[in-house]
């Protein structure tokens, strides 16, 4: 098992991870709250600005104060993998 850092210390398995997104759109922010009603959100910001939402295959959410374009790296993509398709 492979794990990544998340920020602040905070590790996740880099298998069970299926999204990384912004969480700036309305249907995100849903997917975050509906995540908080089941006590199925994690919020690994520390307090921060959420910069980045993973989704995992145990339908986790966890909430990270890193962006995506630093996470991206640390699940073994290229910035020209993510920067080419947006």
């Amino acid at each position: 098992m492979e794990l990544i850092n998340i920020g602040f210390g905070n590790l996740v398995s880099r298998q069970r991870v299926l999204a990384i997104v912004s969480p700036d759109s309305a249907p995100i922010k849903r997917l975050i709250q509906e995540a908080r009603d089941r006590g199925m959100l994690i919020d690994a910001t520390y307090g921060r600005k959420t910069a980045a939402v993973m989704v995992m295959d145990s339908d986790h959410v966890i909430l990270s104060a890193l962006s995506t374009a630093r996470l991206a790296p640390r699940l073994g993509l290229s910035t020209e993998d993510w920067e080419e398709e947006a």
